[in-house]
């Protein structure tokens, strides 16, 4: 694949080489800038790289532009509706778009309005939605047409809990039903929930392309343990304690880094017998977060 494409003088995507496996989630992620969005125009094939080329089942869309075109779904982040047409004519408009009959569309957009929980507004203006209405819209024209490959583009920016829940859980049952899925996000946790492995891209390159966990292997954090304690910490209450290392202290608060979050009980044990009572205490363990930091680093750019 190894795909290329530069705005002028910036490179967006640096020979960026990826695939997707029917039934796969993958996520995508990517420090603001990183050839996210860049990447998936080129995939749903809205903008032409200047090297490398992109495969659909194994054919390049040049191929049939019309039969490979309407194996993919795309859910941009701007969204792509009428606000003064209803939910149904917005629906069916895209699903006559991918080549559903005029026949067979009807029950097809009834069908993917009640997946998305909007049967109850299918005949009301999309302008009188709220945000995570129209988002939970946006991807029901996306997936009417049930496509083999979906590309999602910061698919739940902004929406209420309730909306996000029943978006990825339908994200989920499309992978399940044999979708290959790109899943573009800035939400940590929702990757770690419904991604089968992540991709990593940081100046237009793939930096990293695995499971969380070995992502998370890979950026290196280690579990930390923050603790509020009573009295006086004398200086060699943690003499041979192999494993945790200090990373702050001052009165009555401690930081330590541990090599194995079995240490917690440990460490807890030697401050009881330095006499000292622990008020409280947290243990955070790595995530994907701290990977992505780890990985991409801790200056923010924003690229445009």
């Amino acid at each position: 694949m190894e795909i290329s494409k530069s705005y002028r003088a910036r490179l967006a995507l640096d020979k960026l080489s990826i695939a997707i496996k029917p039934g796969e989630v993958a996520g995508l992620l990517g420090p603001n800038g990183a050839g996210k969005t860049t990447t998936l125009s080129i995939l749903s094939t809205l903008t032409r790289p200047d090297r490398g080329r992109v495969l659909i089942a194994g054919k390049p869309p040049a191929s049939d532009p019309r039969a490979l075109g309407r194996m993919l779904g795309l859910v941009p982040q701007s969204l792509a509706l009428y606000p003064t047409l209803s939910a149904a004519q917005n629906v069916q408009h895209f699903a006559q778009m991918q080549g559903i009959s005029s026949v067979e569309a009807p029950d097809a957009c009834r069908r993917v309005l009640d997946e998305v929980g909007l049967t109850d507004r299918a005949h009301d203006p999309v302008r009188s939605f709220s945000g995570g209405m129209k988002r939970r819209l946006n991807l029901a024209c996306g997936i009417v047409h049930r496509p083999r490959v979906l590309l999602l583009d910061e698919p739940t920016v902004g929406v209420d809990p309730q909306s996000r829940e029943k978006i990825l859980a339908l994200v989920r049952s499309c992978a399940e039903a044999g979708a290959a899925v790109i899943y573009s996000t800035h939400y940590m946790e929702e990757a770690e929930r419904i991604c089968d492995r992540v991709m990593l891209i940081d100046r237009g390159k793939l930096i990293a392309d695995g499971t969380v966990e070995e992502l998370v292997a890979r950026g290196g954090a280690r579990p930390r343990l923050e603790l509020t304690y009573r009295g006086d910490l004398d200086a060699g209450w943690d003499t041979n304690l192999v494993g945790p290392r200090e990373i702050s202290h001052v009165a009555g608060s401690l930081a330590l880094e541990l090599s194995a979050l079995a240490q917690v009980p440990e460490v807890l044990a030697r401050m009881r017998a330095a006499g000292v009572s622990v008020i409280d205490f947290s243990v955070h363990s790595p995530n994907l977060a701290d990977a992505f930091i780890a990985l991409t680093g801790h200056s923010l750019r924003d690229t445009v």
